[in-house]
């Protein structure tokens, strides 16, 4: 095994893909352009409070999983207003967004269900489908006919078992792009199939009108649809650590029972309750914060718009994907995330280190995070980032890609 691991270390050195987590530290004080911070929560004040406060009542941690003694009114209230602000009847909150999507797709999975998903869901996701013991089918990026002939039993290859579940993300957490959830919902009633919707990078981000920070289903007839269950995490827009699924009463009751990623894991820490539970309240008041993601985001497309042209040529244009919409050669996401493509992972390696050692800290996605093989900078925008930030940022990447590409 020792000779092993050492060929693997090699392998990962030969192809640029070590990984090495970066450590920050309290005087660091870089242009954040690579957290899931989205709204500027996690140093909030208030949020902070909350989870102070928390722990002064509760305790450091739950003590135990939900169905012992992990189960305080602070995991049914924050269920509560999570469900209301999504629009769905009920929810139920996880250590971690990853064991929500574990939990869920195990629980709804199993040889009678077909699980059809989008390629580009998260490894989350994946995992969970393997968990399940489903038949598992994908289809290609966004293509609701590819995912329509996957259901349909009088196609070859096409649904033999009695249930089945189509597994999407409301916004792509690599290409930042938006699933056509309409169609698919549509798709779902024909085929009297599940539609799970991962709004992890969508939650207090998107939404129409009123429903802005909502998430993508609030406010659209996927909201509280029988169809229609959702996955989100507390750790990106809201600024704390946990996951939930959201849908209907039950759902929530199949869950408590089956999901084993909530009936044998500790609950999640009353702390990290009471904090995304501030977080929903200030999604609800605040609603400048979602807006201002997405002026930020349009900023980071103008002012990206020149170099994103010139790698797409290098690249290729399918590597850009949803790119090149409204502002020649710029990209445009539906929520906070932009996505650069490089022609290597070395090459995407060295750009962000550069950023980095700069001032400005932006992602770097390698194989195997990327869904279609490429690596990717990755750009998030932040409510609380400013004109002159994201100016600075533009302009530094800018001058680094000149040199890497």
């Amino acid at each position: 095994m020792t000779r092993w691991l050492e060929q693997q270390a090699a392998v990962r050195e030969r192809r640029g893909l070590v990984r090495t987590p970066h450590t920050r530290s309290s005087d660091e004080h870089p242009v954040d352009l690579a957290s899931n911070d989205y709204l500027g929560l996690a140093t909030d004040p208030r949020l902070a409070e909350a989870a102070g406060e928390a722990i002064r009542r509760w305790g450091t941690g739950a003590t135990s999983s939900r169905l012992v003694a992990g189960t305080t009114e602070l995991h049914l209230e924050l269920e509560h207003e999570l469900a209301g602000l999504t629009g769905m009847e009920a929810g139920l909150v996880f250590s971690s967004g990853y064991l929500a999507n574990l939990g869920v797709t195990a629980a709804l999975g199993g040889p009678g269900t077909l699980i059809v998903a989008d390629e580009h869901c998260h490894a989350s996701l994946i995992d969970g489908f393997r968990l399940s013991r489903s038949r598992v089918e994908t289809f290609t990026h966004n293509d609701v006919d590819g995912a329509a002939r996957l259901l349909s039993a009088h196609q070859p290859g096409g649904r033999n078992e009695p249930r089945a579940l189509i597994a999407v993300e409301s916004i792509y957490s690599v290409w930042g792009d938006a699933a056509p959830l309409p169609a698919l919902l549509a798709l779902a009633e024909e085929h009297d199939a599940m539609l799970l919707v991962d709004e992890a990078h969508s939650l207090g981000v998107a939404g129409l009108g009123a429903w802005q920070g909502h998430g993508a289903v609030a406010g659209t007839g996927l909201a509280g649809h029988p169809n229609v269950v959702l996955t989100a995490t507390l750790s990106k827009a809201l600024g704390s650590q946990g996951g939930a699924v959201l849908g209907s009463g039950l759902l929530r009751e199949h869950l408590v029972n089956r999901a084993r990623s909530f009936i044998f894991d500790t609950g999640l820490a009353p702390a990290s309750a009471a904090a995304a539970l501030t977080a929903v309240r200030i999604i609800r008041t605040e609603p400048w914060r979602p807006a201002a993601v997405h002026e930020h985001t349009a900023l980071l497309a103008r002012g990206m718009a020149p170099a994103l042209a010139r790698l797409a040529t290098a690249v290729g244009p399918a590597a850009v994907g949803h790119s090149a919409v409204e502002l020649p050669g710029a990209f445009q996401a539906a929520g906070a995330v932009q996505s650069i493509p490089m022609q290597s992972a070395e090459a995407a390696l060295a750009a962000s280190q550069a950023a980095h050692a700069a001032g400005v800290r932006v992602g770097c996605f390698r194989p195997p995070s990327v869904p279609d093989g490429i690596s990717r900078l990755r750009l998030t925008a932040r409510a609380t980032l400013t004109p002159h930030e994201i100016d600075h940022a533009c302009a530094t990447l800018r001058g680094i890609l000149e040199e890497t590409s």
